[in-house]
């Protein structure tokens, strides 16, 4: 298969000449006051790389919160909580989740997140936002992650509390 095609551009003609689908053949020819100064030719090789999308990463065999859960700020209508595991692998898109209420043996509200594992780093760090809080109360709360498809991480943290302002 061979395909032309002529652009004209400012003291420049440009023949692109493609030979098959994986070759690519480039003549300029600058021109300089109507008369042919050189032609210079460029040949380029198409990539056999197609990008995809990468299976999961591994799941790891146990996943464990490294550092909080901790209040990261409370105002009196929202706080944000954020927490730290070991990267919990599985699918790419994760979950922080949330769970709290005003009595710590009932935490009936769910607050969750979406975030993105970078498969490349050894840990994940999960920030959830509550909104809708009321001012002057204290909060109870529980933390897990889950992959996007629901699938439980297998952790939980204990019960832990702030107060909004």
């Amino acid at each position: 298969m061979r395909l032309h095609r002529l652009l004209l551009t400012m003291n420049r003609l440009i023949l692109l000449e493609v030979e098959d689908m994986n070759k690519l053949y480039v003549k300029v020819l600058f021109v300089v006051a109507g008369g042919l100064f050189f032609c210079s030719t460029i040949a380029a090789q198409a990539s056999a790389y197609t990008p995809g999308i990468l299976p999961p990463a591994p799941k790891t065999a146990h996943v464990q919160i490294t550092q909080g859960p901790e209040l990261e700020t409370a105002r009196e209508k929202l706080a944000i909580i954020t927490w730290t595991t070991n990267n919990p692998g599985g699918s790419d898109e994760h979950y922080g989740v949330v769970h709290y209420g005003t009595n710590p043996k009932e935490l009936n509200q769910t607050a969750k997140n979406p975030i993105h594992l970078n498969r490349y780093h050894s840990s994940t760090v999960f920030r959830v936002r509550l909104d809708g809080l009321s001012p002057q109360t204290t909060y109870y709360y529980t933390v897990e992650s889950m992959e996007a498809n629901g699938k439980d991480d297998g952790i939980k943290s204990s019960v832990n509390q702030f107060s909004t302002p």
